[in-house]
């Protein structure tokens, strides 16, 4: 009888606890009189934004006297009025926030062994796909959404190279449902050609010269050359080589995780001897000279978590912004990285306030939020649906009351994805309302 009442419990928390996805849209709606942030850098005061069907078919800027006549007026491509109209006065409309390499669904808690899988066994890696273990019930995905986080790349971690990374959209019942784009990327931490003292034994604590760096980029070059020669086999049951297939073809992208000088001009070298075109550094914090280098070369970056430990004792705090601002200077595609480090996923939901602390060093606020939008959309090559407010693309946006780039003013009321009018409601904002009268009701 324990055994069963036990099960029931359990049962009953995994009911309770699944989100909800919203239903495709079937009524159009209507946005009025907000401030429109497109993503790309454009502003529109007084905008009215209409969508259909999952799609945006109207983008228009009024004088802002609004009344029945004039909402009456505008209509959809079938010329009849919109099912569903928002009044959006005062308030701000922005595009759906794109995440970059994230572990959102891969980890619910680390002390958890079963519940994480964001890292394998193996130093080559590339035919893990990272899309099958991502749960789109994790409570760590729902927390993104009343920030305004819609989007986010799922990537793997550890080895060499780490596996292929997805893009998913943050309301689904499962990971076919989630998916946007399947295997977009391969994941390669390129080795480091320097090395901290173990002080354990005895060392200096100070950096030195990896002994190993030689042999280190020699085993990822004999694993690239092994892998080319096999890719083609026909009926080859290798699944390393048909995973680098799509990377030697061209078909995915490279991330190339590397910090120093020397490593970022090392990997990408490397990479383009093997005939490597899509290549995206990530990191980035020593590349201030070098920056020319990744001009010329065409390579987007996506610079580390700002608000973090500097990578060394003499590492200005405020190099991430500094950085950015000389990359964005040179007309390199900046992104940010929001987690910093693998295990703190949690402060993906931070993403909007990282790239509004860049406008505080010389960054235009609608430039910041490009960081976050149109330019991670353009190195996840979904550009074409995502990332901005325009006629055509995916109606995935939401509405703030105020700044959703400061911390203070956020306030996310209406979220859709393709037009669905999606859910914030998570396990914190349950939480609050359970606490929130606590210590009224005590007295």
């Amino acid at each position: 009888m324990k055994k069963i009442i036990l099960l029931n419990i359990i049962f009953l928390n995994l009911v309770f606890s699944q989100q909800t996805p919203a239903p495709s849209q079937d009524k159009s709606v209507l946005i009025y009189g907000g401030i429109t942030h497109v993503g790309n850098g454009e502003l529109i005061n007084n905008s009215v934004i209409g969508f259909t069907n999952g799609k945006i078919d109207l983008i228009e800027s009024t004088d802002g006297n609004w009344s029945d006549e004039i909402l009456n007026t505008f209509s959809d491509s079938n010329n009849s009025k919109y099912d569903t109209i928002i009044n959006a006065s005062n308030h701000h409309i922005y595009p759906g926030i794109i995440a970059l390499n994230t572990n959102l669904g891969l980890i619910e808690v680390e002390a958890v062994r079963a519940s994480v899988d964001d890292d394998e066994s193996g130093s080559y890696l590339p035919e893990i796909r990272s899309i099958i273990a991502y749960n789109a019930e994790s409570k760590a995905v729902e927390s993104m959404r009343p920030n305004g986080v819609l989007l986010a790349q799922i990537a793997p971690n550890g080895g060499v190279i780490s596996g292929s990374s997805s893009v998913v959209q943050l309301d689904a019942w499962n990971w076919e449902d989630a998916a946007v784009k399947y295997d977009q990327g391969i994941h390669i931490n390129w080795p480091s050609p320097y090395t901290f003292g173990r002080w354990w034994l005895g060392e200096d604590r100070g950096l030195k010269a990896n002994n190993n760096y030689s042999k280190q980029v020699q085993d990822l070059k004999n694993f690239f050359e092994k892998s080319k020669a096999n890719m083609n086999v026909e009926r080859s049951m290798n699944l390393k080589s048909k995973a680098m297939k799509k990377i030697l073809d061209g078909e995915s992208t490279v991330y190339l995780y590397a910090d120093d000088e020397k490593e970022i001009v090392d990997g990408v070298t490397f990479l383009k001897n093997f005939g490597i075109e899509k290549i995206v550094i990530v990191g980035a914090t020593e590349s201030k000279n070098q920056l020319d280098f990744i001009k010329e070369n065409n390579i987007p970056v996506v610079v580390k978590q700002p608000f973090r430990f500097p990578q060394s004792v003499d590492s200005d705090p405020s190099n991430t912004f500094k950085l950015a601002k000389l990359m964005l200077d040179k007309e390199i595609l900046v992104s940010i990285d929001p987690t910093g480090t693998a295990q703190s996923r949690v402060s993906v939901r931070n993403l909007p306030f990282y790239a509004g602390s860049f406008s505080s060093f010389g960054i235009d606020k609608e430039e910041a939020l490009s960081l976050i939008t149109i330019n991670p959309a353009k190195i996840l090559g979904i550009d074409d649906e995502f990332g901005s407010i325009e006629i055509g693309k995916s109606a995935t946006l939401f509405i703030s009351k105020g700044d959703a780039l400061d911390i203070v003013s956020n306030n996310v009321t209406h979220a859709f994805i393709s037009g669905r009018n999606i859910s914030l409601e998570t396990h914190q904002t349950r939480l609050w309302r359970r606490y929130s009268n606590k210590y009224s009701s005590s007295q």
